[in-house]
């Protein structure tokens, strides 16, 4: 039995099938009412607090090569596991890879996993909307790096931490691109959980998915329409795909962090609660 405490020292140094799961839900979820919309980003100080403390092992690390050179990631993993765990590519907002995803990544880590959240902006990361725009903007412009700094964070769990399955985790820009990591491997990727990102609903485009979905919505938002977000759960269904698709009724966008004035608590904890049952369905069989 091998030590993962000796495989991530390892992953550090050489770094320098799909379970079912429910189909597709048809129905909205009231949970709390939540507050107007806000552009502020979520506040650090307001950091997610595990449920069980769990010691991890956690380094910034190089997982892959970009343009400009190495992509630096955040890998997170239980101190105490003795197998390789399943892996989870964390992406993060458009705010960048701030504390609160990191907090995420820990939080996911703690259930059973070795998470590696990606940087998609190369270090930096954006404190008002308008730089926050500006970083998303040259994503948009140049959408293969995008694809290969997944691909590489992709096999950097499958190669070096040796995960047997694994997932992705996405918020707003992130979300987006779980779900796009899902299209770039339909039949490999283990699970996909897209949460207030933008959405496809063309059936042609989401034919081939063969993972656990989940998706994790706010009726109200503003920057992903909810007549699209229907949409593709109608498209999930039609195509009888092991999707869960959840709308909360009057949440805004941005309602999972503490921190943002779009934080809704009771919301939140339901989406975690949905979100780790996921991960646990799909890749801990």
């Amino acid at each position: 039995m091998r030590s993962l405490l000796g495989i991530v020292s390892c992953l550090i140094a050489v770094a320098c099938s799909p379970s079912a799961a429910p189909d597709a839900a048809t129905e909205d979820v009231t949970v709390a009412p939540t507050p107007a919309v806000d552009d502020s980003p979520p506040a650090p100080a307001a950091a997610i607090e595990p449920e069980v403390l769990v010691d991890l092992l956690e380094q910034e690390i190089p997982y892959g090569e970009g343009p400009a050179g190495n992509l630096m990631g955040f890998l997170a993993v239980p101190a105490d596991a003795a197998e390789p765990l399943p892996g989870i590519i964390v992406l993060h907002e458009w705010w960048g890879l701030r504390p609160e995803i990191r907090d995420a990544a820990r939080r996911i880590a703690r259930a059973g996993y070795v998470v590696l959240a990606v940087d998609l902006y190369g270090g930096r990361s954006a404190t008002d909307a308008a730089g926050a725009q500006a970083l998303m903007g040259e994503l948009v412009a140049a959408p293969d790096q995008v694809r290969d700094n997944i691909r590489q964070a992709y096999e950097y769990l499958e190669l070096y931490a040796f995960a047997p399955r694994v997932g992705a985790v996405g918020w707003d820009l992130g979300g987006r691109w779980a779900l796009q990591a899902a299209l770039m491997y339909p039949q490999d990727l283990d699970s996909a959980a897209i949460i207030y990102g933008a959405v496809e609903t063309d059936e042609a485009v989401l034919a081939p998915l063969q993972m656990p979905l989940l998706g994790l919505f706010g009726e109200n938002d503003a920057s992903v329409p909810i007549d699209s977000v229907r949409e593709f759960r109608a498209t999930l269904l039609r195509l009888q795909k092991p999707a869960e698709v959840r709308i909360y009724s009057g949440a805004e966008h941005g309602f999972f962090f503490p921190g943002g004035g779009n934080y809704a608590p009771l919301m939140a904890d339901d989406a975690w609660t949905r979100l780790l049952g996921h991960l646990a369905s799909a890749l801990q069989q």
